[in-house]
């Protein structure tokens, strides 16, 4: 091939590859740029935002193929919780579920005394908890798209160990986030019921 036929072949496709660049960086600035905005919105709406200052913090969300209602409903079922979390061994919610709740349980081989700071039916779903040195704030979104469910989660951690194994704490988290929200929507998607949230 000679020169003159290479460069007809590269201008021919320069505008492609330019078209196709721009759109994917758009898009990828439009998806972080709308993610990040969302849970900002979002977390100062809630009693107890994550900490924004605290050693590890971490957030995720995906589209659960399952009305709002089979969703809440899965993740406020506190007792149930072994029953889809394969970390969580043992939950127990002390009296109605409210704000302002205590519930003890167990994942990962460590104990967790937890309260519930905010409950908003079908959108909104928080509580903090203690451990031996760590305490954390997890908070939790809710809304529908289309007829599936959108779900964000984030956590902020903080106390002695996070603080000393940041690296450690911040990969188990980001990976403990995305497992939670998978087997949540692996448990909402075994069966679906009415898009109905009882407040």
């Amino acid at each position: 091939m000679d020169g003159t036929m290479k460069k007809l072949i590269f201008y021919a496709f320069l505008p492609m590859v330019v078209v196709t660049t721009a759109l994917f960086v758009s898009a990828s600035i439009a998806f972080e740029n709308y993610t990040s905005s969302e849970l900002v919105t979002k977390t100062e709406d809630m009693n107890i935002p994550i900490n924004q200052d605290a050693p590890v913090k971490s957030h995720d969300d995906l589209v659960i193929d399952a009305p709002r209602q089979k969703v809440w409903e899965l993740l406020t079922g506190i007792n149930d919780w072994p029953q889809w979390q394969t970390e969580v061994t043992e939950s127990h919610l002390k009296g109605e579920l409210r704000e302002g709740a205590e519930f003890e349980w167990k994942a990962g081989g460590l104990s967790f005394t937890s309260r519930i700071h905010t409950i908003e039916p079908g959108e909104k779903f928080g509580w903090t908890g203690k451990t031996f040195g760590a305490s954390a704030v997890h908070n939790w979104f809710f809304r529908d798209e289309g007829d599936k469910t959108r779900v964000y989660v984030e956590e902020s951690l903080q106390g002695v160990f996070p603080k000393l194994f940041g690296k450690y704490f911040q990969k188990k988290l980001d990976s403990g986030l995305r497992k939670n929200l998978m087997e949540l929507k692996v448990a909402s998607e075994k069966q679906k019921s009415p898009d109905r949230i009882h407040s």
